[in-house]
């Protein structure tokens, strides 16, 4: 967006006054406030700001005298009627030179009608949703059809075609300041049915080629989804489009759409795209309107008034800010998976360069809605406060520490099953990993089965395998051994689950793990073979091998930085090991810049197991960590330290993250590597599936 686009050319349309008019169920839209100042203020930002001449600015009103009257005071050719709204479309589209933007911008009534097209729209009983000229008393609406055809003849010429639509379709009662630009119903007003846009065969034409390969038109929405032209709309089809006394000193009102669209339009945020736009009209009208939500359909990453297309980010908006509490409110929520603990950055709004230098604070949900959440926020120091409208990018979903347990008696009737589910009950309490349940959602199940021996299962009831030796009902210390486990269990799912998902690291996706093949027979004084004489695995996304075997680990650096990386195996006996490098003295290897190394890997079950699923997880650091925190001992087995870190503390922050794993009592619910320094690290993880035979 630059201070001057000579190439640009508006058609601006405002009606405040309706002329008398009386729809089929007897209502009749009656005047607005507030568009043509809607129109007025549209006009001045492009002759002032953005310099564009006059006479490239087509407009159109309608204005009473006092708020009562029906009659405007606008001559007949300035006058938002049907027949001139239709003429200034197209004598836009004949004066705009191709390449050319063109920008219309509607503030008025929308209506909804019984269609007068039954063919095109396939249906007799079909709705035609339409803007709602001066005269609709006397003449008709401007139907979807007749306006998409209207627009499609803009884009065939070339030109670059962006419409505001500052209505709905709908209406209802309102309270206090606010009004809408709608009425309920649909009208079933006989009207003129002749189109002055095109013949009927022209407009099933182009209603044709707007539809074709869409989902099709929902009910209530005016314009198809289309790539040709970018479409903003003052709210979804079953919503309401407000204006409201903004100001409310003088009092004078505006649509909630326009108004907040030049606020940010006047900010002149290099780069800014209409998805932006959206994010912060959302923020602010949804904020302030519960019923009303803005929707962009079309090229939504062109860049305002610009031929240029931004990079898409798929971020979240701040609604509000609570500066008492320090809180705030991002519209999203459970119905798009999130989850409390989840963790997000936050951003200025307008910002292109989402990385970590230009965050301003991390926000971490507390309390998740169905589409609104509200998370507790940690300011960085020396930036500036966040602010409505502000982006938010997911940083990272929480790993649960501490998890849940039931503990299921529901087919347990004998005195001595009822005592050996009491007994668990009794070890649990003041477990800082395990809690009983509650009313949230479970992880695990503890029961007993058929051969009196302890179970432990998933949330679904399955049985965990290779828990062994079984633990009977009998046995010394059962329910401290059980509690034991499932202590040992959240730890190795808290390593399992362990990710850095900061897009904005840079080392995301440069990390490069699979495995690549297998060997019958490998010594390793031969050195590392070829990777064209290794036998391909079956299938590639879900690698099977037997035990002996041996399979080879590509790692790739395709990072611009020296990476330091180790390698842990999460073996099926709950064991989670340094496997390279293994000397115990030894906490990484070093990758340069667009090397790689294939590390080779004997499999091995042990006795009494015939099928084994095995976890290479792979860490790098761009600075030194050791891994070895995260180490864990089979199941059953005391938790010794490796790798000399016997007595040591973590030496930095990271290193705390992955001590945390392992610690005897957590010192958080929840594991947040959003925290920590995420664009120094990531680690990718493959798995593969062990036979015996």
């Amino acid at each position: 967006m630059t201070d001057q686009t000579p190439n640009l050319y508006a058609l601006l349309i405002g009606i405040n006054c309706y002329r008398p008019n009386r729809l089929s169920d007897g209502n009749s839209y009656k005047n607005l406030g507030g568009c043509v100042r809607d129109i007025q203020h549209v006009e001045a930002h492009l002759t002032q700001v953005l310099k564009v001449p006059q006479s490239q600015i087509l407009k159109l009103t309608s204005t009473s005298s006092d708020p009562e009257s029906r009659e405007p005071v606008e001559s007949i050719d300035r006058l938002a009627t049907y027949a001139n709204i239709v003429a200034k479309f197209k004598q836009l589209t004949e004066m705009a030179p191709a390449g050319a933007q063109v920008y219309v911008h509607y503030s008025g009534h929308g209506g909804r009608a019984k269609t007068v097209y039954p063919k095109i729209k396939g249906r007799e009983d079909a709705i035609d949703e339409g803007l709602v000229p001066a005269d609709i008393g006397e003449s008709q609406y401007l139907r979807d059809i007749e306006l998409g055809n209207l627009l499609k003849q803009m884009v065939k010429k070339g030109l670059i075609t962006t419409v505001v639509l500052d209505c709905c379709h709908s209406g209802g009662a309102t309270r206090g300041d606010a009004e809408v630009r709608g009425v309920e119903g649909v009208d079933t007003t006989p009207r003129p049915l002749k189109s002055l846009v095109a013949s009927e065969e022209n407009l099933a034409k182009t209603w044709q080629e707007l539809t074709e390969g869409t989902r099709g038109l929902e009910p209530g929405r005016l314009l198809p989804d289309s790539k040709d032209y970018v479409l903003l709309a003052a709210c979804r089809p079953n919503e309401l489009a407000y204006e409201y006394a903004f100001d409310r000193t003088g009092g004078e009102r505006n649509g909630a759409l326009t108004y907040w669209l030049l606020d940010i339009l006047r900010q002149k945020t290099p780069g800014l795209t209409y998805k932006d736009i959206q994010d912060f009209l959302n923020a602010k009208i949804h904020s302030q309107f519960s019923q009303q939500t803005p929707m962009l359909m079309g090229e939504g990453n062109r860049e305002v008034f610009g031929t240029e297309f931004g990079t898409a980010h798929y971020a979240v908006t701040v609604m509000k800010v609570d500066e008492t509490d320090r809180r705030i409110l991002m519209n999203t929520g459970r119905a798009v998976g999130l989850r409390e603990e989840t963790s997000f950055a936050i951003y200025p709004f307008g910002i292109k360069d989402f990385s970590q230098e230009n965050r301003i604070a991390v926000a971490t949900v507390v309390e998740a809605g169905a589409t609104e959440s509200w998370c507790t926020v940690e300011v960085i120091d020396n930036k500036p406060p966040v602010k409505q409208s502000d982006q938010a990018v997911l940083l990272a979903a929480s790993t649960n520490l501490v998890r849940r347990v039931h503990l299921d008696s529901t087919e347990r009737t004998t005195p001595e099953e009822v005592s050996a589910l009491q007994t668990v009950r009794d070890a649990l309490k003041d477990n800082k990993w395990i809690e009983l349940e509650s009313d949230k959602p479970i992880h695990y199940i503890v029961s007993l089965n058929q051969s009196g021996e302890y179970e432990i299962c998933d949330s679904a009831g399955k049985p965990y395998p290779n828990l062994r030796p079984a633990v009977n009902l009998g046995t010394p210390d059962a329910a401290q051994t059980i509690v034991k486990r499932l202590v040992h269990l959240a730890k190795y799912q808290a390593a399992e689950q362990l990710a850095n998902l900061d897009k904005s690291s840079p080392l995301t996706s440069k990390l490069i793990v699979e495995w690549v093949g297998q060997l019958e027979k490998y010594d390793p004084e031969d050195g590392i073979p070829d990777i064209s004489t290794l036998k391909p695995f079956d299938d590639p996304n879900a690698p099977m091998s037997k035990a002996d075997k041996w399979i080879f680990l590509r790692v790739h650096n395709g990072s611009p930085s020296t990476l330091n990386v180790a390698i842990l195996h999460l073996g099926s006996n709950w064991a989670v090991t340094q496997i390279h490098p293994h000397d115990p003295g030894s906490r990484f290897i070093t990758l340069e810049s667009g090397n790689e190394e294939i590390i080779p890997f004997r499999l091995s079950l042990p006795t009494g197991y015939t099928e084994m699923l095995d976890t290479a997880k792979v860490f790098a650091t761009v600075g030194e960590a050791n891994f070895r925190w995260l180490e864990l001992p089979a199941i059953d087995q005391p938790l010794t330290r490796g790798g000399n870190l016997a007595g040591k503390n973590p030496s930095n922050s990271l290193e705390a993250l992955l001590s945390t794993i392992t610690d005897e009592a957590p010192e958080t619910r929840s594991l947040n590597p959003a925290k920590y320094p995420s664009k120094e690290w990531t680690t990718k993880q493959v798995t593969v599936t062990v036979k015996r035979g």
